[in-house]
């Protein structure tokens, strides 16, 4: 019997159902009810797999190029994951990270710290554009002032990422904004202004959990916090010069540079300033680059705080993204997301459940595939034309792929965002998505608020065939 050039055999929509559930179930029972560290579930995920793929009639050379093709999207963000280790060394090392950290001391009120770390990370995302950039800068320099002042590292963490996200998702400079406009064919700004009837509300009752989370913290240890302060004055630069490299990245993101050079070059400078300040050897700031900065304050907290960063910090997270990666590729050169989607498409037949069914697809993008980008254009292609055919606006469509794809990136465990949020704030995921209010906010409402606006049009065009 002649062998089939394609190599691809047909899975059905009941097959694919099995399949999906089946790794879920391995992946939930590990890592939640086991809580074993994502890696080996999605390894042993991937293993099961392949030889599905196998026995079911697949080629090695499909599988092969299964996870070539899922590796391939993940290779610039895997980059970045290295530049920020790099970043984050010698931000420390020029003592850019402990003089935030210093005026944040000055500054920051226990009562207010909650909002305070929410408002400031949306405004740095929204200029420039980056939900990575501000986590591993001010989002770090926030973790040391919060567990300073006792607070939850989960609260902490949830602040900073649900307003990295905001920033990133409303900003004219984001990747996932850009992306989200062009699969909708619609204006940049036309998609923005759509996002005002989900995440501006989405923002404000996430503010005002804060304001209220805030308020039951009781008065922070002013001894140790001025400790803190004084051990940060003796063993860094603490200056506003040093924060040159923080506005050096704001200018590169105006100016649209790609995110490996911008990371790069504020790298570079951040050693130029710290060089002058405090001249080291080739050896021990390759040591840094590699294996992080070592702080020797001489107290244990501050030591723990500011020994951060480094390529080999990344190299686990590297790991879990590749493997992430692999699983999504495979899922996807199988056809198991197409036949997934196709039969969804099958049950709709209204608007508003058009709307849900898009936002519920690129929070399983996300979870099965980890990848932010295919969690937008994987759902975006696939249901524009159902969009078309029911004469909704294309900013619907954009509206949700930001808030169901981008933003709830943040919140899956193994995808490529929770990943580095977890790799660069030092924490376990599942103790900061239950407090990244945004992410969970918005996703809800953009389904809500898809309901009601596709029901308003339907009233309008009844009304106006009278």
């Amino acid at each position: 019997m002649a062998k089939k050039k394609s190599g691809k055999p047909h899975i059905s929509f009941s097959e694919s159902l099995i399949v999906i559930i089946c790794i879920l179930l391995i992946l939930g029972y590990l890592i939640i009810i086991k809580a074993q560290s994502p890696q080996v579930p999605l390894f042993f995920s991937v293993i099961l797999l392949m030889f599905y793929g196998f026995i079911r009639g697949f080629s090695w050379e499909v599988i092969m190029d299964g996870i070539e093709e899922g590796i391939k999207p993940g290779i610039i963000p895997l980059v970045i994951f290295l530049m920020i280790g790099i970043l984050i060394a010698t931000w420390i090392y020029a003592g850019t990270i402990p003089t935030i950290m210093y005026f944040g001391f000055k500054l920051i009120s226990i009562k207010f710290f909650l909002p305070m770390v929410f408002v400031t990370c949306s405004l740095i995302a929204l200029v420039c554009g980056s939900s990575f950039t501000t986590i591993s800068t001010l989002g770090i320099a926030f973790m040391g002032i919060g567990e300073t002042l006792g607070i939850s590292l989960g609260l902490t963490a949830g602040a900073i990422v649900s307003g990295a996200f905001f920033g990133a998702n409303v900003s004219p400079l984001s990747g996932t904004a850009n992306l989200a406009a062009a699969i909708g064919d619609v204006d940049l700004y036309d998609h923005i202004k759509s996002l005002i009837w989900t995440d501006l509300p989405a923002w404000l009752i996430s503010i005002v959990i804060y304001f209220i989370t805030g308020l039951n913290h009781g008065n922070a240890n002013l001894k140790m916090i001025i400790s803190m302060s004084n051990e940060l004055q003796n063993n860094f630069w603490i200056s506003w010069w040093v924060l040159l490299p923080v506005i050096l990245l704001l200018v590169t993101a105006w100016l649209k540079m790609p995110a490996v050079p911008s990371l790069a070059f504020g790298a570079i400078f951040a050693i130029v300033i710290g060089w002058i300040h405090k001249p080291i050897g080739i050896n021990r700031l390759a040591n840094y680059i590699m294996n992080g900065y070592v702080a020797h304050t001489g107290n244990a907290n501050m030591d723990t705080l500011l020994s951060k960063g480094g390529i080999s910090s990344m190299l686990s997270s590297l790991s879990l993204i590749i493997f992430a990666l692999i699983l999504g590729g495979l899922l996807i050169n199988y056809g198991i997301i197409k036949s997934l989607i196709i039969g969804i498409e099958k049950f709709i037949n209204s608007a508003g459940k058009l709307i849900f069914a898009t936002a519920i697809t690129c929070i399983g993008v996300n979870i099965l595939v980890g990848e932010q980008y295919l969690s937008i254009i994987l759902p975006g292609e696939s249901f524009k034309e159902s969009f078309k055919n029911r004469s909704l606006p294309s900013t619907y469509l954009t509206r949700v792929l930001s808030d169901a794809g981008g933003a709830v990136n943040a919140i899956v465990p193994w995808s490529v965002s929770g990943v580095f949020i977890s790799g660069a704030l030092q924490i376990n995921p599942f103790k900061y998505i239950p407090f990244a209010f945004f992410p969970i906010i918005v996703a809800i409402l953009t389904i809500l608020i898809g309901f009601i606006l596709s029901h308003k049009d339907k009233r309008s065009k009844i009304n106006s065939m009278r």
